[in-house]
């Protein structure tokens, strides 16, 4: 009796195992790896870069590694500073999203992105910037 559960529970480990595995192996190319100097997170399958500048805040995003298409594409970005909260809307500019101001953006902050690109669900990204 004591095998048989024994070898069950060693088969569920192994098959959970190798799915976290597959998961997180999206094949060569796809590093999580900043690319602007940015915060990355990865969610839906893609990866989210915020980057908080003098003068400006941006978003970057890639689809498997490649730039996604933006056209049409928005975001809003909340930011959380404390007790204090600024919510900002990002448009297309270039290859990313951005808005242009003075932002208080800094270590400890936290961001959530509302984003909406063309042909894909909503997805809501949240970064915690160093």
């Amino acid at each position: 009796m004591h095998t048989r559960i024994t070898t069950l529970l060693a088969g569920i480990a192994l098959a959970f195992g190798t799915a976290a595995y597959a998961a997180g192996d999206h094949g060569a190319g796809h590093d999580h790896k900043p690319l602007h100097g940015g915060v990355v997170v990865e969610a839906s399958d893609m990866d989210f870069e915020l980057v908080a500048a003098a003068g400006a805040i941006s978003l970057y995003i890639r689809d498997h590694g490649k730039p996604a298409r933006i056209e049409g594409a928005s975001a809003k970005l909340t930011l959380l500073n404390g007790k204090d909260k600024t919510e900002v809307q990002l448009l297309p500019a270039g290859d990313r999203l951005q808005a242009q101001g003075d932002f208080k953006a800094g270590p400890g902050t936290k961001a959530v992105a509302a984003v909406a690109l063309p042909g894909k669900k909503p997805v809501n990204v949240r970064f915690a910037l160093k």
